[in-house]
């Protein structure tokens, strides 16, 4: 058992990369099909899809080839919630990485959060 299974999805898909993986597979649950869709949408992950049926479901994810350089920083945690208002939304290295925003409106990158004006809470940093 596990107290954050974000940042458990974060590492696994952390450790996968490094270990030149090309598959690897979590416990589901809508937020981290939400963030893996951000991912997916930005081209850090090359695709994911839902297995099983019922309860008992998992999340297959097939990592980008040659992509070891994946950086993936954890910001808020269920002992630290970080929260990020839609005037202070910028930019992760000049645009070559992303922030995800869990927000009134679902699961977004900060650019869609800015073009949208939400804030939320900032689940990762993605680079």
């Amino acid at each position: 058992m596990y107290t954050d299974p974000i940042a458990d999805l974060l590492t696994r898909i952390r450790n996968a990369a490094r270990a030149h993986h090309e598959t690897l597979y979590v416990p589901h649950s809508r937020v981290k099909e939400g963030i893996l869709k951000v991912m997916k949408q930005y081209g850090f992950i090359e695709e994911y899809e839902v297995e099983g049926e019922g309860v008992i479901k998992t999340l297959g994810i097939r990592l980008k080839e040659n992509n070891p350089g994946i950086t993936i920083k954890r910001i808020s945690s269920p002992g630290q919630r970080i929260y990020i208002k839609k005037d202070s939304l910028k930019s992760i290295k000049k645009g070559l990485g992303i922030q995800i925003i869990s927000t009134s409106k679902g699961i977004m990158s900060n650019v869609e959060a800015y073009k949208k004006q939400l804030g939320g809470e900032l689940i990762c940093e993605i680079f």
